[in-house]
């Protein structure tokens, strides 16, 4: 593994993709620490260090998702997921809206198309949860962040400028996610999330170190329990990022010209365990916030019904793990299509041993997804609500506890395996060896 990443170096292409994303990386992480103007980023700081540090919720998502750059009301706040927000919904309406998929049919020009739209609703994103932020800074009581005042000149200008500072930093901030993607290394819009998460580790590691010098009830056993757990939990995430059920195909001979029958060929469909991703974490995890918002309008409904989404207690885990199973299966009811699969295999001369073309492998196809989905969104609610249950029963602070599962660690092992595939690809082309000798990366050099 080592040798792979000093012949990275030895390819001036790679070398020179490697060397751009690490600079539009840089940017980035420049954006996250320019407060915006009117803002004083001291009593801003300070009220989060007091009344949200590893509060968990809703608010340290979006901040763990800025690299802190919400903590800081940066130029970076909104970072990339206004655009993340805005790919979703437009993968979402597509079957809904024939006219979408049949853009993204066209070829090159109607992928532009989808995309200039998927920045039309970008935009539109980021000025409202610009306006939310904006208006919430000259409220921090909203965001249970306490009293004292952040905003040097609250009023409408100030949310005004606000909104066009921050859509202008998150626009810019996709047009960099958009350059990686075209001249570097990895998905863009993926590899800056990912490195604003792990932006974070050195302050849980230091929170850590405070909680076990403080004498509390963290001793070094727990620590290197944790520091066990946390290497066993991510051999696991790997595992289910890269499972999948390989449905074995076979195609029926073909005439070859004039020269006779070609012989019949085997392949495999590969059916991925965690089909839907980090997706249905997101999803449970936004709709659940809404109710929160909602009951602090109505003091009394919020006495009864406030405990059920309070973050991290038994019963939020219970409605989070429920609804991380709904979305896990109705992300991919809307995204795997086994009818279409069973018509391109038909046309293609493919079908599976054993059952017959068209609409009983497309059944065979909806059985197969669905009991694989089950395994998957079982897996995915464990990991999602491992961070609650350390802090809930070990009181293990959020800001740890959140490189132990859910959302963070989802993203970081799966924008890693998917980048170090870009860099092995590369590195395969010019006959250099990957990364692993034995396992799933290095044998796709026999394909």
């Amino acid at each position: 593994m080592l040798a792979a990443y000093a012949n990275s170096w030895r390819i001036p292409e790679l070398r020179k993709r490697i060397l751009f994303t690490a600079g539009i990386i840089a940017l980035c992480r420049l954006t996250a620490n320019i407060p915006c103007p009117g803002i004083d980023a001291g009593a801003l700081a300070e009220l989060f260090r007091r009344g949200n540090e590893g509060s968990g919720g809703v608010l340290d998502m979006f901040n763990l998702f800025s690299g802190g750059a919400l903590e800081r009301f940066a130029v970076g706040a909104l970072g990339i997921m206004p655009y993340i927000s805005a790919s979703i919904i437009m993968q979402l309406m597509m079957p809904v809206i024939p006219t979408l998929e049949k853009m993204v049919r066209e070829g090159e020009s109607g992928r532009q198309k989808f995309n200039q739209i998927t920045r039309y609703v970008t935009v539109v994103i980021c000025v409202i949860q610009g306006a939310i932020f904006a208006t919430a800074m000259m409220r921090p009581e909203d965001l249970q962040l306490g009293g004292g005042g952040v905003v040097l000149n609250p009023g409408p200008s100030f949310v005004v400028m606000s909104v066009i500072t921050l859509t202008a930093g998150a626009m810019f901030i996709m047009w960099l996610g958009e350059m990686i993607t075209e001249r570097g290394i990895g998905n863009g819009a993926s590899l800056i999330i990912t490195v604003n998460i792990v932006d974070r580790l050195p302050r849980s590691l230091q929170s850590l170190w405070k909680l076990w010098r403080s004498g509390g009830d963290i001793t070094v056993i727990h620590v290197l329990i944790l520091f066990a757990m946390f290497f066993l939990v991510c051999g696991a995430t790997v595992a289910i990022t890269q499972g999948h059920r390989k449905i074995p195909v076979r195609y029926a001979r073909r005439m070859a010209g004039r020269t006779g029958v070609s012989a019949g060929t085997t392949s495999y469909l590969p059916l991925r365990i965690n089909y839907s991703g980090v997706m249905p974490i997101i999803f449970a995890g936004a709709i659940l916030s809404i109710p929160t918002m909602v009951l602090r309008v109505f003091p009394r409904l919020n006495a009864f019904l406030g405990p059920w989404f309070a973050y991290g207690n038994y019963r939020y885990m219970l409605l989070y793990s429920v609804m991380i199973l709904l979305f896990s299966f109705f992300w991919v009811a809307n995204q795997f299509n086994p009818v279409q699969i069973a018509d391109d295999l038909q046309k293609r001369g493919g079908y599976i041993p054993g059952i017959r073309p068209g609409q009983p492998t497309a059944e065979f196809l909806d059985n197969t997804m669905t009991r694989i989905t089950l395994a998957g969104a079982i897996f995915l609610t464990l990991l999602a609500i491992m961070p609650m249950f350390l802090y809930q029963r070990f009181r293990i602070p959020p800001l740890v506890a959140q490189f132990f599962g859910g959302t963070s660690l989802l993203i970081i092992v799966g924008v890693m395996l998917d980048t170090m595939r870009q860099v092995e690809s590369h590195l395969l082309s010019r006959h250099y060896d990957g990364f692993l000798k034995k396992g799933h990366l290095r044998s796709r050099r026999g394909r």
